[in-house]
């Protein structure tokens, strides 16, 4: 690992990712977890301080970049649940089939170099009944944005912690097996090409009989 992937990165992603319209969609959506939670690309923990301890009973939180677990470490002392970070990724978690009520990811399937495997092992380990909390950017419907999200995405993941700006979030989480139950999609503030947010709530699809 590079100087700017372990010291630069961290504080340029915490600093993006904590911007405060993307802290109001994180103030929206975390609060609705329950039960054990899940949190795929915990980073620096900036969704720590939303969850509710009155529902939440514990959380993993796995992200592969150990370097972000300082400041997250650092944001988990001030909460009362239960947390243990990870620096793995979801498929290293090892978890049991049907062990979490609540998964959460928020800004994270944009840099997951494989990301239909791993909404896949998400659905794997959430229970019958469990909810998926997601926010992420993606894929504009607007033609013109959408032009250069493609353009700028091959040079931008080099230097933005591998975060793909055209990847189609609706259609990932669908095609691993969730029904999207809830979504809203808005321009956030900035640049267009990285600001295009899916946020809501899924389950796992029935099966029809």
């Amino acid at each position: 690992m590079n100087l700017y992937d372990h010291y630069v990165l961290p504080r340029l992603i915490d600093f993006a990712c904590g911007m405060g319209s993307v802290m109001g969609v994180r103030a929206a959506l975390v609060p609705r977890a329950s039960g054990r939670v899940l949190e795929v690309g915990i980073g620096t923990g900036l969704n720590l301080r939303y969850y509710d301890p009155a529902k939440v009973s514990s959380i993993v939180g796995v992200d592969p970049a150990a370097q972000m677990h300082v400041r997250g470490k650092r944001r988990a002392a001030l909460i009362d649940i239960p947390l243990q970070m990870v620096a793995v990724d979801v498929h290293g978690i090892a978890a049991d089939t049907a062990s979490f009520d609540t998964i959460v990811m928020t800004f994270t399937l944009c840099s997951i170099a494989e990301p239909l495997p791993a909404l896949n092992e998400m659905r794997r380990v959430m229970k019958a009944g469990g909810t998926l909390i997601f926010a992420e950017h993606g894929l504009s419907p607007d033609q013109t944005v959408s032009r250069w999200q493609k353009g700028l995405t091959p040079a931008w993941k080099h230097f933005a912690g591998g975060c793909h700006l055209d990847r189609d979030i609706p259609g990932l989480i669908t095609a691993a097996g969730f029904e999207i139950d809830e979504q809203e999609e808005i321009y956030l503030s900035g640049p267009k090409p990285m600001t295009y947010v899916f946020s809501g709530v899924a389950s796992v699809r029935k099966v029809q009989s």
